[in-house]
């Protein structure tokens, strides 16, 4: 399928600008809804609009092929009153008001891909958690990512398909949580956290990118789909690796009251490091999804030695 022009909700992130990128390499249109200035800049075209209300960038929506939304407030933040509401109502409006966008337009996006979160899933040291038999947890992220995707689920359109894509850790040289990892490591600090025991679920930055293009090109494909690599890691193993792979011999341990003090100076919740996440990509796999980085052990060789 090719590519004429795409929107892009929420695309000036980590994942965003990753998405821009690879896009921009195939002479794909691509607007960027944003809640900055409306400008043009390295052929991408910003618009502004506030995730909520219908307003003149719905017009973008006409004869584009793709919708990606990676819109949301960031969970990296404490979880008082005011922080919760905000992550729900940026996630829920957005996705509303985008379905609104596409059924009044007349030739609409052909299909919509809307992100949603691998934390879904209930803590596992044990099952492995995939889209058929995976066990739904609790607690605020659980309902968090319950709540979007029932609203994702709402939303009806005749005329364009949709795919939920539940995003495990995503692992990437331009941002996210690698950087911050390897910075740690590097100071002597890259030891377990808290047991150690708690699995990764990860996915590297090209196979993210790999997989929504599959997403797209595969017109049966839709529904829910864990974006994560085939082989979750436990934390402790992970660290490991990220050690050896950086020539860094030892590794300082943060216990679990060493994380909670940390996490409230800035600003943050331990969940986000705790949680054990034992997610794999069934459905891309059964369908055909071929891995490039399957293995951490391959995806840090990468990432560190490029």
């Amino acid at each position: 399928m090719k590519i004429k022009k795409i929107i892009l909700a929420g695309g000036t992130g980590f994942l965003g600008q990753a998405i821009n990128d690879r896009f921009n390499t195939s002479g794909t249109e691509i607007i960027v809804l944003t809640r900055g200035a409306s400008r043009k800049q390295k052929n991408i075209t910003y618009i502004n609009w506030d995730g909520t209300t219908i307003g003149d960038w719905a017009n973008s929506f006409e004869g584009a092929d793709v919708l990606i939304n990676l819109t949301g407030r960031s969970v990296d933040c404490r979880y008082n009153e005011k922080n919760k509401a905000e992550i729900i109502s940026s996630r829920i409006n957005a996705t509303k008001v985008l379905g609104q966008a596409i059924n009044k337009t007349k030739n609409p996006p052909h299909v919509w891909l809307n992100s949603a979160s691998a934390t879904i899933y209930g803590y596992s040291e044990e099952k492995f958690m995939d889209e058929f038999s995976g066990d739904i947890g609790s607690g605020f992220s659980v309902e968090v990512c319950k709540l979007w995707e029932q609203s994702f689920n709402e939303v009806i359109t005749p005329n364009t398909r949709k795919v939920a894509i539940r995003i495990s850790m995503v692992l990437g040289k331009g941002g996210g949580v690698m950087p911050v990892l390897s910075k740690l490591t590097r100071l002597g600090l890259g030891g377990k956290m808290g047991s150690g025991k708690q699995f990764i679920s990860w996915i590297h930055e090209e196979d993210f990118l790999n997989a929504i293009f599959w997403l797209i090109e595969h017109d049966n494909a839709s529904g829910a789909y864990n974006f994560a690599a085939p082989h979750p890691i436990t934390n402790n193993h992970f660290m490991s690796l990220l050690r050896k792979q950086l020539h860094v011999r030892i590794g300082l341990p943060a216990t679990k009251w060493m994380l909670e003090i940390g996490a409230f100076f800035i600003r943050t919740e331990t969940e986000l490091i705790l949680k054990s996440r034992k997610v794999v990509p069934t459905k891309l796999v059964k369908e055909g999804f071929e891995f490039k980085y399957p293995t951490v052990e391959a995806a840090l060789k990468n990432l560190c030695d490029s």
